[in-house]
């Protein structure tokens, strides 16, 4: 009697599963992802998603934290001074989120006990300390540098005008006159203005630094 052979890879895996619900997150947004609609992109049965993760949460977390997983830690690692590690840290972070943001709520609410967000959270604080910083200023910098790089990430400031000049009537708006042209310098707006944000951020730590810790 001849047997089918068995599929060289399983058919379902951890990984493929938060591959498939990240990209239709990314694509139509957290109210998309359903584990039937998860099943059928993956083309198996539902309950077959319940051998790997117990609730579509479970499955949310792993996508969150994947990103998560992006952002480069090793800024902490390589002897940069700490304001210069923070600053390119914080990039690396924004490019992360920048690329999935979507999935930015599901992160906004912390790193509950998502690995690789803890792993951000203690590089951050363990860098801060190491640096000099007092721990309890160390976790305020941590909290304000997430406030910050997630906000950047949950929309466009320049996307948020409409291409349409009439739309902006200096009679009602007077200051608005060029409001029209964002939209198509969009990238360029919201990355100048992050960069803008971060470096005065970081100045005015700085002066704190100088205040608390000195030479």
């Amino acid at each position: 009697m001849c047997r089918m052979a068995r599929p060289r890879k399983p058919l379902l895996s951890r990984d493929r599963i938060v591959e498939t619900a990240g990209a239709l997150v990314d694509a139509e947004g957290l109210e998309a992802l359903s584990t039937r609609r998860l099943a059928a992109a993956l083309g198996v049965s539902g309950p077959s998603l319940y051998n790997h993760f117990r609730t579509k949460d479970e499955i949310l977390d792993a996508v969150a934290d994947a990103v998560s997983a992006r952002v480069d830690l090793s800024v902490f690692e390589d002897g940069r001074d700490w304001r210069e590690a923070l600053h390119d840290w914080a990039v690396s972070y924004r490019r992360a989120l920048a690329d999935h943001p979507n999935i930015v709520p599901v992160l906004a609410r912390g790193p509950g006990r998502r690995p690789a967000g803890l792993r951000v959270a203690d590089a951050v604080f363990g860098a801060m300390t190491d640096a000099g910083w007092p721990p309890a200023q160390a976790t305020r910098i941590g909290a304000l540098m997430r406030y910050f790089v997630m906000g950047s990430a949950l929309g466009s400031f320049a996307q948020g005008f409409v291409d349409d000049r009439a739309a902006y009537d200096p009679a009602d708006y007077p200051h608005l006159g060029q409001a029209h042209l964002l939209a198509e310098r969009g990238q360029e707006i919201d990355e100048g203005a992050f960069e803008t944000g971060l470096r005065a951020l970081l100045d005015g730590l700085s002066v704190q630094y100088e205040t608390l810790v000195g030479d």
